[in-house]
């Protein structure tokens, strides 16, 4: 019986968080796909005919995996800060708080969504890049591996941002001025090769690097960095947002203020 009560919480939460996606198909889905496009369009017409291989690999697949884990990072962001953040908004966050539900069922349920969310959107610019460039996956368990775990991964941080923002506009302050820079900086329309020896070392110290690096990896089986560190690194940063949100609701930090 308590399972299944367990299931219906998880799955309530889920189930309303989906639906808002259904509410905004245009600005949740369609928006971001067609934005990605136009990097294939732009990235791949005018870069591409002057730089027509990377490590063997054509410019344009090249920039399939970057293209993806980009989007992949922010929308998992924003889907699971703002997810969070307006029960707090709108003060039916102690509702949810005074539900018999555990703390686990409410991430399960907020994350689970958003992460969702982003691996839909991933597989939907992955086929959409299919009519672009021809594509390869040299690992296809890997790849949906590496799919998953940044979803939930970046889910369960953007979760951590909707909890510590206490505005709208601190919700787009570490998306834009952090996540952003440091998906253009890691790797997604280049390999890190290419860079001087300095900034190679440099770059190294950019966590995204690893996760398009290995995300790059199981399409062409041409990385950045080796697939086992990338591995070790996206469950590092998993394990790391799960110790932070054990915190959070161990110390009721900014849940009930």
């Amino acid at each position: 019986m308590n399972l299944a009560m367990n299931f219906r919480a998880v799955r309530a939460i889920y189930v309303f968080e989906m639906s808002r996606t259904a509410r905004t198909l245009m600005q949740s889905i369609v928006s971001p796909v067609l934005s990605t496009s136009l990097y294939f369009v732009v990235f791949g017409a005018a870069i591409g005919s002057r730089i027509a291989e990377i490590e063997g690999v054509s410019y344009g697949a090249f920039l399939v995996p970057g293209l993806i884990m980009m989007m992949l990072l922010t929308q998992s962001v924003a889907n699971a800060s703002f997810g969070i953040y307006f029960p707090r908004f709108t003060g039916t966050i102690y509702e949810l708080l005074s539900a018999p539900i555990s703390s686990m069922e409410i991430v399960l349920g907020y994350v689970g969504a958003a992460a969702t969310k982003s691996i839909i959107l991933g597989l939907l610019i992955l086929v959409t890049a299919g009519f672009f460039v021809p594509l390869q996956i040299a690992h296809p368990f890997w790849m949906l591996a590496f799919l998953v775990l940044t979803a939930v991964s970046f889910s369960l941080f953007g979760f951590i941002i909707g909890i510590w923002a206490d505005g709208f506009e601190k919700l787009q302050v570490i998306p834009l001025l952090i996540i952003t820079p440091l998906t253009f900086l890691g790797g997604s329309f280049y390999s890190i090769s290419v860079l001087p020896p300095v900034w190679q070392t440099v770059t190294l110290f950019n966590p995204v690097v690893y996760l398009i690096s290995g995300f790059r990896w199981s399409f062409f089986e041409v990385s950045d960095v080796h697939i086992g560190i990338s591995v070790a690194m996206t469950l590092g940063f998993l394990l790391l947002c799960l110790a932070i949100v054990w915190w959070i609701f161990k110390t009721g930090y900014r849940l009930k203020n």
